[in-house]
């Protein structure tokens, strides 16, 4: 059965667009170039919903064809990345982790070929943390360590409770993480690309990979500000035996990749 989020179905309805064939079949430009792997193929088009008071909204229609990942059930044929990914975005949804907001989900096997759809809601006024308003200078949105700490106690309090619940991103890169500024000591942060999240048996495990896929995409950042928010992750006002003997793992890692 097709997912169809209920305070989404009536615009979906108005709009022709409440139905796997109609979404599969729509005539659109690709927001980005497929690509091409796994078998078979993914891409992602931007389409705008019209509400009956003439509102448009900003939607994001991704297509897969045979574009599949192992799992622990279907070691073999595999599943749908996207179905993973929907299946990502409500677990994280479950913890208090906010990602994005599915509008629909469908999947369909057509002589041979595994299809999915997935439809997203725009992060609208969003940017990736690697956007130029984001990164350290004295003219951009972090300019005050004030303000760069609260981004972090926002930050820091949202991969705890991930971690804390043996989930981990696999993939957490200032490109996957989205930031909206609401003030300028509020953000809302949002967790996007789930398709490596995973659950993880030891919680340990889980944040050390995260942190060490952080901190590799931390670089143009002060050393200072990364040390700033591993302290305000491990809530401590100086380094515990424990996190001192993280930072050294995560360190290692570093040494280790770049031989």
């Amino acid at each position: 059965m097709d997912f169809i989020a209920d305070k989404w179905r009536a615009l979906l309805q108005q709009n022709k667009l409440d139905n796997f064939d109609a979404l599969w079949n729509l005539d659109v430009a690709w927001f980005e170039e497929p690509n091409i792997r796994r078998g078979g193929w993914s891409g992602v088009a931007r389409i705008q919903l019209k509400s009956s008071e003439g509102k448009e909204i900003g939607i994001f229609l991704k297509r897969q064809q045979n574009h599949m990942c192992k799992s622990v059930r279907h070691p073999i044929r595999g599943v749908l990345t996207f179905a993973r990914e929907f299946e990502n975005i409500h677990r994280f949804q479950q913890i208090n982790v906010p990602a994005l907001e599915p509008l629909f989900f469908g999947q369909r096997h057509i002589d041979g070929d595994y299809r999915g759809i997935l439809l997203t809601r725009e992060l609208e006024g969003f940017d990736p943390m690697d956007a130029e308003k984001f990164q350290p200078s004295k003219t951009g949105v972090l300019s005050s360590i004030k303000t760069r700490r609260a981004l972090f106690e926002e930050l820091a309090a949202m991969l705890r409770r991930l971690h804390a619940n043996n989930r981990q991103h696999s993939c957490l890169y200032f490109k996957h993480i989205f930031i909206k500024p609401l003030s300028a000591e509020k953000f809302d942060v949002r967790l996007i690309d789930l398709e490596k999240a995973r659950w993880q048996p030891l919680k340990s495990r889980a944040a050390f990979r995260d942190l060490y896929s952080l901190s590799r995409h931390a670089e143009q950042w002060p050393r200072t500000d990364y040390m700033r928010f591993f302290l305000i992750y491990r809530q401590e006002q100086r380094l515990s035996p424990a996190s001192k003997k993280l930072w050294r793992a995560i360190a290692a890692k570093h040494a280790a990749k770049a031989k």
